[in-house]
């Protein structure tokens, strides 16, 4: 899933994005609001987390930009303010959730899964498709019962088609999702991180569940109806 990180200290806008990254997350950052704004007017994230107290434009600007342009993006609001009534404001100003400074790295990462849950429509932490599942929280991918072992960027493209069973996924929605604005590689990288998936996933299986839908994209499904 990618995930913009607006926060204006820059020592922990990096532990936050370092974490980030290592719990799967592709993870774009940025250091005040309007840039925050800048990018959210043309890049769709699965979440955001957003500094209260930031330069140019406060969290309060940056989540209103994105609730009047008609965004349903979670939102995770970080601050240092821990008063009921600067909670219930930012809640009633349509964030998801929030989170006092300090805060455990375990509990930002808890707080996302349940924003991603809620997004998406699902009860818990585990996906499955067919004999195919994933435990988001303990990032454990099994099929048949037997654990597969998976790369970062294999893990996160499979959560990613998961949380979209079913669905047609173009090639350029994939990038767009999957690799940051960091990313600098080929330009068949989601072909060969399909690949990748096939192999561990589909290989020694008689039912495939990763299908190529011609002209248009992926889609992870029990049966391939193309």
């Amino acid at each position: 899933m990618r995930i913009l990180l607006a926060e204006d200290e820059v020592d922990l806008n990096r532990i936050i994005a370092k974490k980030l990254i290592s719990d799967g997350y592709s993870v774009d950052s940025c250091f005040d609001g309007r840039e925050a704004i800048d990018v959210l007017s043309y890049v769709e994230y699965d979440a955001v987390i957003l500094d209260v107290m930031m330069p140019k434009a406060d969290g309060y600007e940056v989540l209103r930009f994105l609730r009047d342009a008609g965004k349903t993006t979670p939102v995770l609001f970080l601050t240092a303010k821990d008063a009921v009534s600067d909670r219930v404001k930012g809640l009633d100003s349509g964030a998801n959730d929030y989170l006092i400074k300090p805060f455990s790295f375990e509990e930002l990462s808890a707080r996302l899964r349940v924003m991603m849950r809620t997004s998406f429509g699902i009860a818990g932490n585990v996906l499955s498709v067919a004999d195919l599942s994933m435990d988001c929280a303990a990032h454990v991918v099994k099929r048949g019962g037997t654990e597969i072992s998976l790369s970062a960027k294999e893990y996160e493209l499979l959560e990613y088609l998961m949380h979209n069973q079913g669905i047609v996924l173009s090639r350029e929605k994939i990038e767009d999702h999957i690799w940051n604005f960091d990313y600098e590689g080929g330009t068949n990288i989601v072909d060969v991180y399909i690949s990748y998936l096939r192999k561990k996933i589909d290989g020694g299986h008689g039912t495939k569940l990763i299908h190529t839908v011609r002209g248009k994209g992926y889609v992870l499904r029990e049966l391939d109806k193309t």
